[in-house]
């Protein structure tokens, strides 16, 4: 008889500056245009929802979100590479819609390259639909640019 795997047990931890490190090293491994050092420490020191989904001390990936007036738009959500299709974003994007409803938020925003396929597949089944794009908004590497889709929830 073999041995039952025992379940993961994963926790939402809020993301703080002293987790940079690990997270800027995941974001670089996911990314071939990252987020700096600055873009996290902005977010925080203006207090926007940052959280880090972890596995014991494991980091799966993490995401953070600007709350509007009656919006939250997600500014950045990363899985790390070994973790990638395994159905962590889809926990990180469940827990960003319980959080947003919490806050009073009638619709989640976020921005997608149009090229990122996985993700905006991620997303469809979560329930958000295309509603936009912005022309030339995402750096592509040698002098390029790639257009984002503009996606929401309503929550």
């Amino acid at each position: 008889m073999s041995a039952v795997p025992k379940p993961v047990e994963v926790r939402f931890e809020a993301l703080s500056v002293t987790d940079l490190d690990a997270v800027l090293e995941v974001e670089l491994r996911a990314y071939a245009h990252p987020w700096l050092s600055a873009n996290f420490f902005d977010a925080l020191q203006s207090g926007y929802q940052a959280q880090r989904l972890l596995a014991q001390d494991c980091l799966l990936g993490y995401f953070v979100a600007m709350k509007g007036v009656d919006e939250v738009h997600l500014l950045n959500i990363t899985v790390a590479p070994e973790y990638q299709r395994q159905g962590w974003a889809r926990v990180m994007l469940d827990a960003l819609a319980i959080w947003a409803r919490g806050q009073g938020a009638d619709w989640l925003w976020l921005e997608v390259r149009s090229g990122n396929q996985r993700a905006i597949e991620v997303y469809q089944a979560q329930g958000y639909q295309r509603v936009g794009v912005r022309k030339a908004y995402y750096p592509a590497g040698n002098g390029q640019r790639e257009d984002a889709l503009v996606m929401s929830l309503r929550l």
